[in-house]
């Protein structure tokens, strides 16, 4: 990570500005109680903290969270483990902004809408660049090197990008770039997408991350608003701003330092379980032990994890877990995790037999029970003997079942 005293002097210019409101419709029934971007991840994580921390890291200290669907969960989240993080005397924040209604009576409707509607915001703090980031990716990048990138173009917008396969492109706004990276073409989510040149596998994907100078988007959000629109970046916004030859796009620099560039958008059931499953392997493609770029996040005062009934292993009870990850606070009392994320606090009881799951914070599973390929959200106690994730036709009868075959039970449910 760099910190030279030049780089947090120009990154100081800067304001970051969240968008955390999505609903994430896709992933229910666990953003039934919770805006997606507060949806755990990795056992102790939400997916937002990986945008958070990358704006840390990336010596960016003036950072609003813009929320608005069912945001109780990601408030008190950002209140517990962020509010704290920054220092207001230095002019350092981070705080959640809901609809202000300032414009008029109306929620946000659009990516830009959601901007423009926050202008009497970003006027106040007149920061000379505005970095717009979406909540609900996990990634990691260091913004700092984009606007290095944004200036030296003299640019009015800078688009991140990423390499994606052309049947991948009709979930992403597709770019087309001249030899010196500027923007000549824009597509949102095309059926039949333009390809990189000498390269027809493969697209150029916008990943929802924008650098602006702050008069520059300014005007273009307030001209944007008194048009019959979308009111969103990638279809109104971007393709205008192309038209003054000013608008570039950045290749993604993945600070994750693997061979492929990791970045998710845990947009389904099937990917989220998946990308969790990722993290327990032996060598997994996302890393979080990387000390010099630190994940951050609300820590609660867990005691560790605890193992027990080694003693009784020739009676078939033993408590262990293999190729998992087990948070602060869990007890495995003689039953077997493998292959799984277990959230603070939770507890598996003797005889059980837990396999390619996820269990979330304070889910408690009675003795005997068998779980295979499923998510238990908070707060949920699965009586003994249960069977779970083996005849997915019954299981469907009761709970949800993805297209892949993943079982979900939603936070707080009564399972019979």
């Amino acid at each position: 990570m760099k910190n030279t005293g030049r780089r947090e002097r120009r990154m100081r210019n800067v304001l970051a500005l969240v968008l955390a409101g999505g609903k994430g419709e896709r992933l229910h029934p666990l953003t039934i109680h919770r805006a997606k971007p507060a949806v755990p991840f990795g056992g102790k994580y939400r997916i937002i903290d990986f945008t958070l921390s990358n704006c840390i890291n990336s010596d960016i200290r003036r950072i609003a969270v813009l929320t608005q669907y069912k945001s109780h969960s990601l408030d008190r989240h950002l209140a517990l483990g962020w509010e704290l993080l920054l220092n207001p005397e230095l002019d350092e924040y981070i705080f959640s902004i809901p609809p202000q209604q300032r414009i008029d009576e109306r929620w946000y409707e659009g990516t830009a809408d959601a901007i423009f509607q926050n202008i009497y915001l970003i006027e106040k703090e007149n920061p000379l660049y505005i970095l717009i980031l979406s909540g609900d990716h996990i990634y990691k990048m260091d913004y700092a090197d984009m606007l290095e990138f944004h200036l030296g173009k003299e640019a009015t917008g800078t688009v991140a990008t990423i390499k994606v396969k052309k049947e991948e492109a009709l979930a992403f706004g597709i770019i087309e770039v001249d030899n010196n990276s500027r923007i000549i073409g824009f597509q949102e989510k095309p059926a039949d997408p333009a390809t990189l040149p000498g390269d027809p596998e493969h697209c150029l994907a916008s990943m929802g991350i924008y650098f602006f100078n702050t008069g520059d988007i300014i005007n273009e959000l307030k001209a944007d608003s008194g048009k019959s629109s979308a009111h969103d970046f990638g279809k109104n916004i971007l393709p205008e701003m192309m038209k003054s030859g000013k608008l570039y796009a950045y290749d993604f620099k993945d600070e994750n330092k693997k061979e492929a560039k990791y970045w998710r958008d845990l947009g389904t059931i099937d990917a989220y379980w998946q990308a969790n499953m990722d993290l327990v392997s032996v060598e997994p493609q996302f890393n979080l032990y990387d000390k010099e770029w630190v994940i951050r996040t609300n820590q609660g005062q867990n005691p560790p994890a605890k193992f027990v009934f080694a003693q009784e292993y020739k009676g078939g009870r033993l408590g262990i877990a293999l190729d998992s990850i087990v948070c602060g606070g869990c007890i495995v009392s003689g039953g077997r995790v493998q292959n799984a994320i277990l959230s603070p606090n939770v507890r598996v009881n003797s005889y059980v037999d837990i396999r390619d799951s996820i269990l979330l914070e304070n889910v408690e599973i009675g003795r005997h029970c068998r779980i295979r390929r499923a998510i238990i959200d908070k707060d949920v106690y699965v009586p003994a003997g249960t069977t779970i994730g083996y005849d997915l036709k019954a299981d469907s009868e009761r709970f949800h079942v993805s297209p892949g075959g993943i079982v979900v039970i939603p936070k707080g449910a009564e399972v019979r």
